[in-house]
């Protein structure tokens, strides 16, 4: 059996999967207990697991220097990755919204500002939706870009709408489901045939 090595997103994304791994029957022993290691194995040597920006995950699976990759929607879509998306594991579920404040008009012919942390995302949608469209990279707080006048919109995730609530936006159109997936690279598709289903096999039992 051939090793095959995982990129995971660190954060929220590693603390959901790692449970979900476990139950797969794939532990980490000293994942838990040493916060600066960045390449860890399992008990059976078969898995690499490799941790890595959430954001830079579909990036070392596109370029091979890992087999799989676990990552949020979000950063898939955003990153625009040449992999194959294999699995939704229905962890970390929420949306891609377009938010703003209540009178905001997305159905004037005027030209949209949009704030957000996921420039082509947004770029892609408005696009399609035949609206003129400025974007603004901003790397957190993108609720507040509306609020002083940066943005006339943001594009964001919600999982709770909370933090909108609280700053008086309300979501203004939904752009799409986000939940954490298996993506794979298309070459260690063809080369790790056998091992990688056998991983894809184990997760999906964990769903069933």
């Amino acid at each position: 059996m051939d090793e095959i090595t995982l990129a995971l997103a660190k954060g929220r994304t590693a603390e959901h999967a790692i449970n979900f791994l476990e139950q797969a029957g794939y532990t980490f022993p000293d994942l838990l207990s040493n916060n600066r290691k960045l390449i860890f194995f399992d008990q059976e040597y078969t898995v690499k697991l490799i941790l890595v920006k959430a954001d830079d995950v579909p990036t070392y699976v596109e370029k091979g220097a890992a087999d799989i990759g676990i990552a949020g929607k979000d950063h898939i879509l955003e990153a625009g990755a040449d992999i194959y998306e294999i699995l939704d594991l229905k962890l970390g579920e929420c949306q891609f919204v377009i938010s703003g404040k209540p009178d905001t008009d997305l159905n004037s012919n005027n030209k949209v500002v949009i704030a957000s942390k996921y420039p082509e995302v947004a770029k892609r949608h408005f696009k399609k939706q035949g609206i003129p469209a400025e974007l603004i990279k901003l790397n957190g707080s993108v609720e507040l870009a509306p609020l002083i006048g940066l943005s006339d919109v943001i594009v964001d995730i919600m999982e709770t709408g909370a933090t909108l609530r609280e700053n008086g936006l309300v979501v203004l159109d939904q752009i799409e489901a986000i939940s954490t997936r298996l993506i794979v690279n298309k070459a260690s598709f063809t080369t790790k045939s056998k091992d990688i289903h056998t991983f894809i096999n184990n997760l999906k039992r964990v769903m069933e």
